[in-house]
């Protein structure tokens, strides 16, 4: 079993990642990006070339400031390649959202993929400082005896934070097809692994992988919320409003100071690395699923679409 599978030290660190899509697989190399989904006529395959802005500007690859360029350039390009892999499903699996039909009403088609790209990041972003940021810090203003012990509320607030997190990622598992969603994801974390212990990409190597990787979005998120306690213990301040705006203010530095940890943890084999990347590991029991071969087919070859033609420039700091 992939769970009992506790040896995941590997011959090299790929600065290889992925996301899950709807019957598909994005996958980001150094230089490209492939998204392969599955549809009746078979894999539909997609590659871009990438433009990373520390190449254009070095300001932008420094550390802290490209954890928060990073995820921001993740959030955009994953939402268009999810939306497109939402446009290759069958027209009766295909939901019309009332929002998408307007924009695409009011602009040209190329102009609206764009918009519904931008506003569905813009919306997905909101969301999440409603419920990780405002949310917690409004519950907890309400409890009196912590209002001004600082270290307790801002304790506190974390600890709600972790909650709403499971309790979120928990309730969306239930929903059939983010359950397929996060068997891909399982299907992308062993692939990658695979890759990493420098094992041939077959369906027999990839299938007893751990799915359990510490350089993971979800992973990511959870490192997020920890590191938010940390550096929200300088907020000094009682006021819930005025609260939730120092804490929007510190947000970049903790997604920064985030993205290093989870870093470091994806280049490391010890163990620290190891109880640093348990917690991430943890929720990925929630956040993956076993898959079966015709998604590890699709992992596998969206891999192959990414690895770079010159052999080790893939390496983490290459």
């Amino acid at each position: 079993m992939a769970e009992k599978n506790l040896n995941n030290s590997c011959a090299f660190k790929t600065s290889i990642g992925g996301q899950a899509l709807m019957e598909g697989i994005l996958m980001r190399g150094p230089k490209k990006q492939a998204i392969v989904c599955r549809t009746a006529d078979g894999l539909v395959e997609k590659v871009d070339d990438l433009h990373p802005l520390r190449d254009k500007y070095p300001f932008f690859g420094l550390p802290l400031v490209r954890g928060v360029v990073t995820f921001l350039d993740s959030m955009i390009k994953g939402m268009g390649a999810l939306l497109y892999s939402a446009e290759l499903l069958p027209e009766e699996m295909q939901e019309d959202d009332p929002l998408d039909k307007w924009i695409e009403a009011h602009f040209s088609a190329e102009k609206a993929k764009q918009v519904i790209i931008y506003t569905a990041v813009v919306l997905g972003i909101g969301l999440s400082l409603f419920l990780f940021v405002f949310l917690p810090t409004f519950l907890v203003g309400f409890i009196k005896p912590i209002y001004t012990n600082f270290f307790f509320r801002n304790l506190t607030e974390g600890l709600v934070r972790i909650a709403l997190l499971i309790l979120y990622m928990g309730m969306t598992r239930k929903v059939p097809d983010v359950q397929r969603l996060f068997r891909y994801h399982g299907a992308e974390h062993k692939t990658i692994f695979c890759y990493e212990h420098g094992k041939e990409l077959t369906v027999e190597n990839v299938r007893p992988e751990s799915r359990f990787h510490p350089r993971c979005g979800t992973s990511f998120l959870l490192v997020v919320v920890i590191v938010s306690v940390l550096v929200n213990s300088v907020v000094k301040v009682t006021n819930t409003f005025g609260r939730i705006g120092c804490h929007l203010l510190l947000l970049p530095v903790v997604v920064g100071i985030s993205y290093e940890i989870n870093r470091w943890c994806g280049l490391h084999d010890n163990l620290l690395s190891a109880i640093l990347s348990a917690p991430g590991k943890w929720l990925q029991r929630i956040t993956t699923a076993e898959p079966d071969d015709s998604m590890i087919e699709c992992a596998i070859r969206s891999i192959e679409l990414v690895i770079p033609e010159e052999k080790g420039s893939d390496e983490w700091g290459k």
